[in-house]
């Protein structure tokens, strides 16, 4: 399988100034004093240094963000072991005592740490100090409510205020937080809370999305009546209603967040290596997988993240589009780690037209700006204009994950946003809800690739034998541990299918489940899930590409390639289009759809057929369904191929059951 072709000059370069003034310069000249890092050879010779240096590279990151341990810790890294590692161990800490630590600055307490945007469009601030009061008036409340440490405290909430309050308060008591979005039906959510038996839960009465109120309280009370382990209800009346019988009512247990503050804020110090929240994977079959993280880990690894990759301070503005259901919100929360605005924006992506993620980041000033590579390539189909439409002065990085960003992706941006803008394509997962390769405000960007693997992350590419390679493409492997890899699954008390999700093709150490190659120039360029690899005549080809090159074709809205090993040896492949609206699948298309992948891949990869979908399916985070799409291709019942709870529109599998049965 060979790379993809990459351009050999930078599409955009950082100035000498941007270079100087950047956090990770400092970083590193720190570090060059205090823990023997490089002084020179900038980010290539820091990040060798960080992996092969790991322990002194985590205590330098724990150090230069004065991450304040409770107890202080007997040794960094105990036990180097994948899956196992210890880190920091003997070491107490809190997550969200660092998360409010900018409210204890009486310079700061009255600017916005958060920045609420709904489909108004209209911000609304909470300040440091109100954030931080409601925190501890809820935490004191989920204290009364018997809310211990480890106790899970779950949350079927939009992307609002009240999600992060409630989020910070769990922290705050030890408690483990886990959430879902107020748009997943009620057997998604409770696949996922049902696993981990939450105490509390808080929730909405409904939310408001496309310019629609969406009532979800029949949905709230099904929740309410599976979940027994419950021992209070959390009501948020966002579209006005009264709690229902026996629910609380989140103004009254956060009314204390009015009132002068009494007394020492307590957070309880709890071990390093202690739960903070459990996510979800997509769980396209089976059960989701339910993945701990840790306080310390999660706090680490995001002011690693944060605070060097992305750049992000007190002056900066976080917004990235995200739901409670995914990742992202996560990571967008912990920009307070940083001191950092965070933007909240409750809606949707594109209403009331393409072009609402850039009015938000307009109104909001945002300086980084994260969204998913979908939304870029539906506003480069629509012909938005950002730069000429909005106000985008604030704007210092665009941000894009969920897939790879497409070439023409990085060349729209750059034309229609800014040229002196930093594109940071990044990719990592739920798995450690950070990145594994992305953003770095000192190197250039060149066109379809990310900059670089992120700090204290050895990523390689392996061929199937184990051994690393440069310039072609390879499994996407993590060889040394990162703090924020799960501590465990939750219900996995051996540990087997944690060990079997990412060892068990090269036993201690992590595959991630990616097509990648790693240039000669040390950048990264990600080609898809290799689980849903297309092998044709021993060529492979990630299904990434194929997306890339046919969606560049204006009739394709949308598509999903298929690779079917035969039981008589051969291989079906077929290409599953989503036309635009008043697009015709005529044999001229076709013809353009086989040209183009001849032509711009493979002539290997040319679909068998191309065949018209009324839509594509996806998980309930909007990555298209490949793997349960060819098992249903390949006879698999319905019930087997997929869980039904992790998809967003169930009907579109029945047209490929019914594709099944008919070639059967």
């Amino acid at each position: 399988m060979t790379a993809a072709a990459t351009s050999s000059e930078p599409l955009w370069s950082p100035g000498p100034d941007r270079i100087a003034a950047a956090r990770i310069t400092a970083f590193q000249a720190w570090a060059a004093e205090h823990h023997g890092a490089p002084a020179e050879g900038g980010y290539p010779a820091l990040h060798s240094w960080s992996v092969d240096a790991l322990d002194s590279f985590w205590q330098a990151v724990a150090e230069w963000f004065d991450v304040r341990f409770t107890t202080p810790y007997e040794s960094v890294l105990a036990d180097r072991s994948m899956p196992g590692a210890v880190w920091f161990k003997g070491a107490t800490l809190n997550y969200a005592e660092h998360a409010l630590r900018a409210a204890e600055d009486p310079a700061r307490a009255d600017d916005a740490a958060l920045l609420h945007v709904d489909e108004t469009h209209e911000p609304t601030t909470v300040t440091w100090a109100e954030l931080r009061r409601q925190v501890l008036s809820l935490a004191a409340e989920l204290r009364a409510l018997g809310v211990r440490p480890g106790d899970r405290v779950s949350g079927y909430l939009p992307n609002i205020p009240e999600a992060v309050t409630a989020l910070l308060a769990t922290a705050a008591v030890g408690a483990v937080w886990t959430s879902c979005a107020p748009d997943f039906g009620a057997r998604s959510v409770l696949d996922r809370f049902q696993q981990v038996e939450p105490v509390i839960l808080f929730t909405v009465d409904g939310y408001r999305y496309g310019g629609k109120e969406h009532d979800r309280r029949d949905t709230v009370a099904e929740l309410r009546a599976e979940l027994p382990s419950l021992r209070a209800v959390v009501h948020i009346p966002l579209l006005g209603t009264p709690a229902p019988e026996g629910a609380l009512d989140w103004a009254a247990l956060t009314a204390a967040a009015a009132t002068p503050e009494g007394g020492e804020p307590v957070f309880e110090p709890v071990p390093f290596d202690h739960p903070l929240w459990v996510l979800y994977s997509s769980g396209t079959t089976g059960l989701p997988k339910a993945i701990v993280q840790s306080q310390g880990g999660i706090l680490l690894e995001h002011l690693k993240q944060l605070g060097l990759h992305c750049d992000l301070g007190p002056e900066d503005r976080f917004f990235w589009y995200t739901s409670t259901g995914w990742m992202m919100w996560n990571f967008l929360v912990s920009g307070l780690l940083t001191g950092t605005t965070v933007v909240l924006y409750d809606g949707s992506p594109g209403f009331p037209d393409t072009g609402a993620q850039w009015r938000i980041a307009e109104r909001t000033k945002a300086t980084l700006y994260g969204t998913s590579a979908a939304y870029v390539m539906a506003c480069r189909k629509a012909e938005v204009h950002p730069s000429r439409d909005f106000d985008l002065s604030a704007v210092k990085c665009v941000a894009t994950t969920g897939s790879p960003l497409p070439p023409d992706g990085f060349r729209w941006l750059h034309d229609e946003v800014a040229q002196d803008l930093w594109i940071a394509s990044v990719s990592g997962g739920t798995d450690v809800c950070s990145c594994f390769a992305g953003a770095v405000p000192t190197l250039p960007v060149h066109i379809g690739e990310l900059q670089a693997a992120c700090l204290g992350t050895d990523l390689q590419a392996w061929d199937p034998s184990g051994k690393p390679v440069t310039g072609e493409v390879g499994e996407l492997v993590v060889t040394n541990p990162m703090p924020s890899m799960p501590i465990r699954f939750w219900n996995d008390p051996d540990g087997s299918r944690y060990r079997d999700s990412y060892f068990e093709m090269f036993p201690g150490v992590w595959r991630h489940g990616d097509w990648i190659t790693i240039t000669d120039h040390g950048s990264v360029v990600i080609h898809g899930r290799s689980d849903s690899t297309l092998n044709r005549q021993g060529v492979r080809m990630g299904s990434a590409d194929i997306y890339e090159a046919v969606e560049r074709l204006p009739e394709i809205k949308e598509s999903l390639v298929i690779g079917l090993e035969e039981p008589n040896g051969g291989y079906w492949m077929p290409l599953f289009v989503h036309l635009a609206p008043d697009a015709v699948l005529d044999e001229a298309l076709r013809g353009r759809i086989k040209a183009t992948i001849r032509e711009e891949l493979s002539p290997r990869h040319v679909p068998d057929e191309i065949i018209e979908v009324p839509g594509i399916p996806h998980t309930l985070t909007g990555k298209r369904i490949e793997v349960p799409v060819k098992r249903l291709l390949q006879g698999a019942p319905m019930a087997k191929a997929v869980n039904p709870g992790s998809v967003d529109n169930l009907d579109l599998l029945h047209f490929y059951e019914e594709l099944a049965r008919t070639r059967g």
